[in-house]
C-alpha cells in the first residue's frame, strides 16, 4: 500500500488496526473520532485529529490517502462506509496482521480487519467489512457475509455461512454446514449445532434461542 492511512475510530478497534498498519510498513496518517474528548491526542504518537465527517481530512481520501473504518457498531460502521462510498467513491482498505493465514483460495473482499492468528482456510468467502478477531478460524468453503464479527477464539465450522450483519461472540464453534441469518447474534461460548433463524439470538451448549 503506497498511500497513509487515515483510520476513523480511536477506540479498542483504531488501536488494533493502528498495530496492524504499523507491523505491515503502512504508515497511518491519523485518526478521525467523535468522541471529543479525544481529540487533540495521541495513540502510539499518531494523532486523534478530528471528528469522522471533517472534510478538511476526508477530501484527502481516494487521492492522497486510503481510508478504514475501526468501529464496531454495525450501523455506525455501515454509516462511514456508505460516506465514503457517496463523497469520496472509494471502498475502506483491509487491515490484515501479517501472522493471519489466508489460503491463496480464500476470497477477502474490502474494509476487514482480520487480526492476530486468524486462519482462512482455502475456498472460504469473508464478503466486506467484517472484523475477524484474534486467533478466529473460518474453515474450508465457509461463507461470510457484509459486516460480520467474530469475537476472539471462535471456530466456524466447514461450509457454515453467516448472514449479513451477525455478530458472534467469543469462543463460539459454530459447526460445519450450519447456516445463520442475517442480523443474529449468537452468544460467547455458545456451539451452534443446528440453524439460527435470520434476527435471533442464540446462546449455550447447545445454543439455543434466548
Amino acid at each position: 500500500m503506497e498511500n497513509p492511512v487515515l483510520i476513523f475510530g480511536a477506540k479498542a478497534l483504531g488501536k488494533t488496526a493502528l498495530d496492524i498498519f504499523n507491523r505491515n510498513g503502512v504508515i497511518v496518517y491519523g485518526f478521525l473520532e467523535d468522541e471529543t474528548s479525544l481529540h487533540g491526542t495521541e495513540i502510539g504518537e499518531v494523532s486523534v485529529f478530528s471528528a469522522t465527517d471533517d472534510e478538511g481530512f476526508t477530501e484527502l481520501i481516494g487521492n492522497k490517502c486510503e481510508a478504514f473504518i475501526a468501529v464496531e457498531d454495525r450501523t455506525e460502521r455501515k454509516t462511514l462506509v456508505e460516506y465514503l462510498h457517496e463523497t469520496r467513491q472509494t471502498q475502506p482498505v483491509n487491515a490484515v496482521h501479517p501472522s493471519a493465514i489466508i489460503s491463496e483460495d480464500a476470497h477477502i473482499g474490502h474494509g476487514n480487519l482480520i487480526a492476530a492468528g486468524v486462519i482462512v482456510q482455502t475456498f472460504s468467502k469473508v464478503s466486506n467489512h467484517c472484523i475477524l478477531h484474534a486467533g478466529v478460524i473460518i474453515d474450508t468453503e465457509t461463507v461470510l457475509e457484509d459486516f460480520v464479527q467474530v469475537g476472539a477464539g471462535s471456530v466456524i465450522g466447514m461450509g457454515a455461512k453467516v448472514g449479513e450483519n451477525t455478530f458472534i461472540g467469543s469462543g463460539v464453534t459454530i459447526v460445519g454446514g450450519v447456516e445463520i441469518g442475517k442480523n443474529a447474534r449468537i452468544g460467547a461460548g455458545s456451539v451452534v449445532i443446528e440453524n439460527v433463524a435470520a434476527g435471533a439470538t442464540v446462546f449455550g451448549n447447545p445454543a439455543k434461542k434466548v
